[in-house]
């Protein structure tokens, strides 16, 4: 009778210990290991010009220090005024603006600069109702 001995089953379970195992350790040296490259550092990536540049635009250059800089280029062409900050600039723009309505904006954001600089001048420039702003690219 073999029915009646102990009653013995065969289990049939996978066992997963091992794998589960293997996979925190691959999941600690991924974490561990430093990365190849610098997430901060991002190189911006070159353009090529579909359309040619205005011929007079209002030109903002923010340099990697926070420093700004404003004027005018092409035919009505005023040197460029380094701002002590973003206000005096936003008051400058807007003057500019008044007296050159149909001139477009273009900033020009050195490769090193915060790109919340750039965004924050992008959005001050439609607040204050001008409709072309634009990105300047090597």
């Amino acid at each position: 009778m073999r029915g009646s001995r102990g009653g013995r089953k065969l289990k049939s379970e996978i066992n997963v210990v091992p794998y589960i195992d293997v996979m925190l350790v691959l999941l600690i040296i991924f974490m561990v290991m430093p990365s190849a490259e610098n997430p901060s550092q991002v190189e911006l990536p070159q353009a090529e010009r579909s359309t040619r540049p205005p011929d007079s635009y209002i030109q903002i250059v923010i340099k990697p220090n926070s420093a700004i800089s404003i004027g005018i280029q092409g035919k009505g062409r005023e040197a460029p005024e380094t701002a002590p900050n973003r206000d005096a600039v936003l008051k400058k723009l807007k003057a500019m603006h008044e007296q050159y309505p149909d001139y477009p904006v273009m900033i020009a954001g050195d490769k090193e600069s915060k790109y919340d600089d750039v965004i924050q001048l992008i959005s001050e420039s439609k607040k204050m109702g001008i409709n072309r702003v634009g990105l300047a690219t090597k």
